[in-house]
């Protein structure tokens, strides 16, 4: 299936994520992964950045406004609740380890895509490199959405998180290293 797996080993795609831990049932996993060269630190503050802006493509789900290119203080205050990229809300946190969101339910993207949790783990490869992995669990909405969204979402998808996960990656690679 076209849009299922981009930049995950089959190894990474038999991790335990955080996300795994929902006793909720879903119809579909889909794994994204980049090799970031910067800290688990400095890739989580970029991670936590996510609140504010999605750093895809901007002019698609952004409204046109550019991501912010520099860390904004504060954001890595993170509390289970807070809106992350507007439709998603964190539901779990390990600092420096991972972010799991939940899309908002009963809101039109939820209606469109159905119920998707996502969770960012980091796995730390050396002091300065890093995998940077994501595994999207989906429970599509039923009936005719449903049946297109499971022809569009994984390809649509891959488009967005690849263009997300590299813009990270960029970014925590230029960072300078956090005090």
């Amino acid at each position: 299936m076209i849009g299922k797996t981009w930049g995950v080993e089959p190894a990474e795609r038999a991790i335990d994520f955080p996300c795994d831990h929902l006793s909720d049932e879903f119809d579909a996993d889909y794994f994204r992964g980049v090799t970031v060269h910067a800290p688990p630190a400095t890739v989580f503050r970029w991670l936590c950045q996510l609140r504010v802006a999605p750093y895809s493509y901007d002019w698609i789900d952004n409204w046109g406004r550019q991501s912010p290119q520099h860390l904004i203080p504060g954001l890595e205050n993170l509390e289970i609740g807070q809106t992350v990229m507007t439709i998603f809300y964190l539901i779990d946190f390990e600092q420096d380890r991972h972010i799991t969101l939940r899309i908002k339910l009963k809101t039109p993207p939820s209606r469109l895509f159905g119920d998707v949790v996502v969770s960012y783990l980091i796995v730390p490869k050396s002091g300065r490199e890093c995998r940077l992995l994501a595994k999207l669990r989906v429970r599509y909405p039923r009936g005719f959405t449903g049946s297109l969204m499971r022809l569009v979402l994984p390809p649509g998808d891959l488009v967005m998180m690849r263009r997300e996960l590299l813009n990270l990656k960029r970014l925590a690679e230029k960072s300078p290293p956090l005090s």
